[in-house]
Parts: C-alpha cells; sequence; structure tokens
C-alpha cells in the first residue's frame, strides 16, 4: 500500500497579513469594572480599618503630657491582639510594661480607654506618696505628675494601703474586689490581667478607681498621632446632633489656626 503524507498547509504570498493590535491600544474600562475597582478598594480600605488599624481621639487629660485633648491617634489592632491563625504573617507579642494600650472598661463594653500598662500578672504594686513601686523597687516616670503639699490625696497617692471608703469615685465592683488582691500592702496583679493609670497620675480615674485590665478587653496600641486639635475637655459630655453640628462647625472654622500642627506623625510612647 502507497504511503501518504499530509503536508502542513502553506500561506501564498499574496494573503493578507493577520492584522495585530497597536502597540499603544488601550482598553477602555466598562462601568462594570470601574464599579467593581472601587468595591475592592473600599473592601481593602475596610479591611485595614477593622483589623488592623483604628483611629480614636482622646477625649480627656488623663495621660497628658504623652496624649492630650484633642489628639487623634492610628491604633494598631494586631500586634497585641492574640494569634490567629488565619495571619500567620503578622507579628504578634506580649502585653509589656510601658505600653499604652487602648482597651474596652471593664463593665463598660462601649466605653474605650487609653492608658499605660504598670504591671503585668504577678506584679506586686503599691504607690507611697504618689510614686509607683514595683516589685519593691520604686519607678522612675518622668512622663507621670506627682502630688506636692499641696494636692495631696491619700487614697490616690497611697494606693491600695488606704481603704476605698476614703477614696472618690472608686466603682463598687472594685471596692470588694480589691482586699482579695492585697498581699502585705502591695497589689498582685491576676493572671490573665493588667493594672494600667493614665500619666496624668494627679487627674486619673484609672485602675485605682475600677479594677484591672482583662487581656480580652486590649483593643491594641497607639502608633502616633496623625492629627491634633485644640479641644475643651468639657466636649466629651456634648454629645446631641446640634452640639456634635456646632463642634463641626468650629473645626471647619478653626482648622488651620487651632490643629497643633507639631503633633502631626508625632509618635506615642
Amino acid at each position: 500500500m502507497a504511503e501518504t503524507t499530509t503536508n502542513p498547509p502553506t500561506v501564498t504570498a499574496d494573503a493578507p497579513p493577520a492584522k495585530q493590535a497597536p502597540a499603544n491600544a488601550r482598553h477602555d474600562e466598562t462601568p462594570l469594572e470601574a464599579l467593581a475597582s472601587y468595591c475592592a478598594v473600599i473592601v481593602v480600605g475596610l479591611f485595614i480599618l477593622t483589623f488592623i488599624f483604628q483611629n480614636f481621639v482622646i477625649p480627656s487629660g488623663s495621660m497628658e503630657k504623652t496624649l492630650l485633648i484633642g489628639d487623634h491617634v492610628l491604633v494598631d489592632r494586631t500586634n497585641l491582639a492574640p494569634p490567629a491563625h488565619w495571619a500567620p504573617f503578622v507579628r504578634y507579642r506580649d502585653v509589656r510594661r510601658g505600653d499604652i494600650i487602648v482597651f474596652l472598661k471593664p463593665g463598660y463594653p462601649d466605653m474605650f480607654l487609653v492608658k499605660r500598662v504598670i504591671g503585668v500578672p504577678g506584679d506586686h504594686i503599691h504607690l507611697h506618696e504618689g510614686y509607683v513601686y514595683l516589685n519593691g523597687k520604686r519607678q522612675d516616670e518622668p512622663q507621670a505628675g506627682h502630688p506636692d503639699y499641696g494636692n495631696y490625696s491619700p487614697y490616690r497617692d497611697e494606693f491600695p494601703d488606704v481603704p476605698t471608703s476614703v477614696g472618690q469615685d472608686v466603682e463598687p465592683t472594685w471596692a470588694n474586689d480589691l482586699p482579695s488582691h492585697i498581699q502585705n500592702g502591695d497589689l498582685v496583679v491576676p493572671p490573665g490581667n493588667y493594672f494600667a493609670m493614665g500619666d496624668n497620675r494627679l487627674n486619673s480615674l484609672d485602675g485605682r478607681y475600677w479594677g484591672f485590665v482583662p487581656r480580652e478587653n486590649i483593643v491594641g496600641r497607639p502608633l502616633f498621632v496623625y492629627w491634633s486639635f485644640i479641644t475643651p475637655e468639657e466636649d466629651e459630655d456634648h454629645t446631641g446632633m446640634g452640639d456634635r453640628a456646632q463642634q463641626f462647625g468650629h473645626v471647619l472654622l478653626h482648622f488651620f489656626d487651632q490643629t497643633r500642627w507639631r503633633r502631626t506623625l508625632h509618635l506615642v510612647r
């Protein structure tokens, strides 16, 4: 039987060349593609603001001079968060003494506070004449305020040696619970909890008045001030729509002359 071969098809010389797209041809984005792009940006932004960073405004002077009323801070929500298996790339670490933390006040699920960690689990703490003694050693805290002869307060400055009945603004649950955590005149921080205080020790309703911060209440750690605006402390109590509108108008009117420009990108330490 004769062998046959199949030759590949050929193109004659006079066949028209295949059309090629110009090198600089541009694909016009359709409305649907544009909408998809915007949605992707929004989703990424919401993810970052929900799980990675969050902005907070400082409403009181309990952390002066470290943080001022009207400071707007960016808070890292991942570094101090409980480790998650779905995000192995995130660098987690334990809460340390000296960390400034944002947390939910115990018993108040909608109230965020910012304080400095003074004691970690197992630490022994007491105050004498307004100075913190940690595990028997007086702490050097240049950022913290200390009382003088004119503004001495026994409960505040000798904590926990003075009974809670002497102190003002002590929450009842803490007044009942505090004695069980005192050993030889020291407050002992229990497992899974932290003791936090404001840097403005003379004017801070902190752990001395309501107790420990549970680990699960810690939201994150403020990184830096991205904007700071001179704000009266009483603005915190003005929550009505009319008050908010008036405050917004004030910011628009005085944005340039009442912004603390020197605090922009100020690192929180």
